[in-house]
């Protein structure tokens, strides 16, 4: 029998307000709530006890927050807002335009939507089923890239779609895939084209892509710690269980309003980031993680790391893995290390570590192993990949994990583009290069034929080269014939 529930709360695209989410830990509070959590899609978790469920229900009611228990019937919208002036730069995507595709969600989806820009590799891009991720060259329209649900199929439209129109055209193809569940729902034999004959074109404003969208490589850039951006500073806070304490919370939330931040944003790695922390205001934030112990300063291998949510066992392994990188001080560095423990998941990896029983009886799983898997070229978005080791029992793991992110390191090595090699410059020589000067001796008689003289008593022109000579010519000392000429630096002729 299971004793608690877990209650989850969606913060459109990560974005969250600090009033509405001390609201909801005053009411955790009351539901005697200790800690909660974020999830891989930018949500909210809280663990509450059966007996306490009542409590939290009433007081979310009031609040008049959407949430569900025990289910994910309708998965948060993922943005990759948070990373926006962050990690992302020159780009037409500004904060209002995520702002305004939200406003214009009059919906509650049920299958996973992605807003991505395409200059950031932070948030994943194509983990959704309808994945919008923005156009480089033309502002305010979006590829499109569907995913079909239960599946790994990809299909790219041609054509990009205007901001004001993403929405309600993610509305349309969802209601459209569960008109036709059984040709575009968990059917490995679904077609994208088939797909957009059913869609009402003229409906929307579309434009024709001249070209595939071109995803980032993938690079994660170290999201922890109190950084400088233009004049200002943005706090990052991972914690390594994942959970955050609702004290440490509501305090965070009360210092984000008396500096006047009107919003907060969870990330795809279970973090938060605080935007927009002034100069003056930076020793309130020291002061508050320094009340609470909490620690910015954590190995970057150990942000590599998506573990499923609300996973102890993953958690676990994660940690067993870490003790294995650490020990031989393995640079990770360019990848991101998926946890996979529980079927049907999705963890957005560029090596997934894959838990899985050898027997299974009455749904309960013996005798574990793990295998490997590595993403096509090790880039997480790619939906296609291979096995690397399986069938490996635990104590094997760490070596073999080791031995895959070699190989990624590998790969990125023979993909180097090697530098040209320059000539070496002699001091003697570097500021005026000095020009050889060749001669052409008789081999017999060490005669010599200068082109710069070339030879009067032969009628041969100054300047004429030693190559355009007659065969005829020969050595005007010993008639030797023009094949028995050497060619020699001035400098080192043979002398009588």
């Amino acid at each position: 029998m299971k004793y608690s529930l877990t209650i989850k709360i969606n913060f459109r695209g990560g974005i969250i307000s600090p009033g509405e989410l001390y609201n909801v830990l005053i009411a955790a509070g009351k539901a005697v709530v200790g800690k909660v959590s974020f999830g891989l899609r930018q949500q909210l978790f809280l663990e509450v006890l059966n007996e306490h469920y009542a409590t939290l229900k009433k007081e979310l009611d009031l609040l008049g927050i959407f949430y569900e228990v025990d289910h994910d019937d309708f998965p948060n919208i993922i943005s990759s807002y948070p990373a926006e002036e962050v990690f992302i730069t020159n780009t037409w995507l500004s904060e209002g335009v995520y702002k305004d595709i939200f406003d214009l969600m009059d919906y509650q989806p049920r299958l996973k939507i992605n807003i991505s820009d395409s200059n950031q590799s932070f948030t994943p891009i194509l983990t959704g089923n309808i994945n919008w991720v923005a156009s480089l060259n033309a502002p305010h329209f979006w590829h499109l890239f569907i995913r079909f649900p239960k599946t790994n199929i990809i299909y790219e439209w041609n054509e990009m779609v205007y901001t004001n129109d993403v929405a309600r055209m993610s509305r349309d193809i969802e209601e459209i895939i569960f008109r036709n569940e059984k040709q575009f729902y968990d059917n490995p034999l679904a077609n994208g084209a088939d797909l957009f004959k059913l869609v009402t074109r003229q409906d929307y404003i579309t434009k024709t892509s001249a070209s595939p969208a071109r995803l980032p490589s993938f690079n994660l850039p170290y999201y922890e710690g109190l950084n400088r951006y233009q004049d200002k500073y943005w706090l990052g806070i991972y914690r390594r269980d994942e959970m955050y304490s609702v004290s440490f919370l509501k305090e965070l939330c009360q210092l984000c309003l008396h500096t006047k931040i009107g919003q907060l944003c969870s990330t795809p790695w279970k973090t938060i980031i605080i935007k927009n922390i002034e100069e003056k205001d930076r020793a309130y934030w020291n002061s508050l993680l320094a009340k609470h112990q909490v620690n910015v300063r954590h190995a970057a291998n150990e942000l590599n790391f998506q573990v499923e949510d609300d996973c102890k066992d993953g958690l676990a392994l994660k940690n067993y893995l870490l003790k294995g990188l650490h020990k031989d001080d393995i640079r990770s560095f360019g990848l991101c290390i998926g946890i996979k423990t529980r079927k049907k998941t999705e963890v957005f990896s560029s090596i997934l570590v894959r838990k899985r029983p050898l027997i299974t009886i009455a749904g309960i799983g013996f005798f574990h192993v793990y295998d490997i898997l590595c993403a096509k070229d090790f880039n997480p978005n790619e939906r296609t990949g291979y096995v690397y080791s399986k069938d490996n029992p635990k104590f094997l793991l760490a070596e073999q994990l080791r031995r895959a992110i070699l190989s990624y390191y590998a790969q990125q090595q023979s993909m180097q583009v090697a530098l040209p090699k320059k000539p070496v410059v002699t001091k003697d020589v570097a500021a005026k290069q000095v020009k050889l000067s060749y001669l052409y001796q008789c081999s017999h008689c060490l005669s010599v034929y200068d082109e710069d003289l070339g030879d009067i008593e032969k009628d041969i022109l100054s300047g004429t080269r030693f190559e355009n000579l007659p065969a005829s010519f020969c050595c005007s000392l010993c008639e030797a014939p023009k094949e028995d000429f050497n060619k020699i630096e001035a400098g080192k002729l043979m002398l009588c």
